[in-house]
């Protein structure tokens, strides 16, 4: 049995004119509300995958260790996502594994969880899954993607004291669980496929942030490999048709899941 579940973890604002990259603000702005900086609110929608003998939490969301610019900058919710896991009965003790889909703070700042001057692990008995060229990149990031990066006390723990795999591409890491390496967004930014007993999804990560983001043509400015983003979503998209699928969206505050019948593949 495999189910799987909606994980709220808060939100922050982004960018609007950063999110909806090369499209004019004149098609935007009347789709969706912004704050007075023209900010966008982005819910933090984790995936939990629960197997009979795993429990697998896919990102973790912003963490509790934002700096004061960061927070000034995003006007990020509290850390919600021990709270949220707790509602439905489960402990960060009892999740077995974390995929990440990418490294970016707003999916990775919850690997650690800052408790008054000591930070540790939020999930200390998970194995971590990455994309390999995704790590080496957080680890040592070129000049483009430096500022995307900016949290090494993150990955310096996890790197010191958690149990993690890089993964090279397409890897099924629990039955019917399988990691999609698609780039794009980001060097080594990953999708994850499941077969749930109620049906296929795939969780596209920042691939479709939004429902806005599912048409083929919109991308983001936060995208490193624009081109690369359009070609995953026609691969995902070719994959949910062949299984009538759902996909699931990280960011977006009313729309969790999309039938692939409302999605144009091609």
């Amino acid at each position: 049995m495999t189910k799987i579940f909606k994980i709220h973890a808060g939100h922050y604002w982004s960018d609007s004119g950063a999110l909806m990259g090369v499209l004019p603000y004149a098609i935007w702005n009347s789709e969706f509300q912004t704050d007075e900086k023209r900010r966008k609110k982005m819910d933090l929608n984790l995936l939990l995958i629960v197997t009979p003998d795993r429990r697998i939490l896919v990102d973790t969301g912003l963490g509790n260790r934002l700096s004061e610019k960061q927070k000034e900058i995003y006007r990020p919710s509290d850390f919600v996502l021990p709270a949220t896991l707790g509602e439905l009965g489960y402990r960060d003790k009892d999740i077995t594994d974390v995929v990440m889909t990418h490294l970016h703070f707003d999916h990775a700042g919850g690997i650690i969880t800052a408790f008054l001057d000591t930070d540790r692990l939020t999930f200390p008995n998970a194995k971590y899954w990455i994309q390999k060229e995704e790590w080496e990149m957080a680890k040592n990031p070129d000049s483009t993607n430096k500022a995307a990066y900016d949290f090494e006390h993150q990955l310096a723990l996890l790197e010191t004291s958690g149990d993690f795999t890089l993964i090279d591409g397409e890897q099924e890491i629990a039955p019917g669980v399988i990691c999609i390496k698609t780039g794009g967004h980001t060097i080594g930014h990953q999708a994850v496929s499941i077969e749930a007993d109620d049906g296929y999804y795939i969780y596209a990560g920042d691939i479709v942030a939004t429902k806005f983001h599912s048409s083929l043509a919109i991308t983001s400015a936060y995208d490193i490999y624009r081109a690369e983003t359009v070609e995953s979503k026609r691969m995902l998209y070719r994959r949910l048709q062949e299984r009538d699928g759902y996909l699931l969206l990280n960011h977006d505050p009313n729309v969790w899941q999309i039938p692939v019948s409302d999605l144009k593949v091609t």
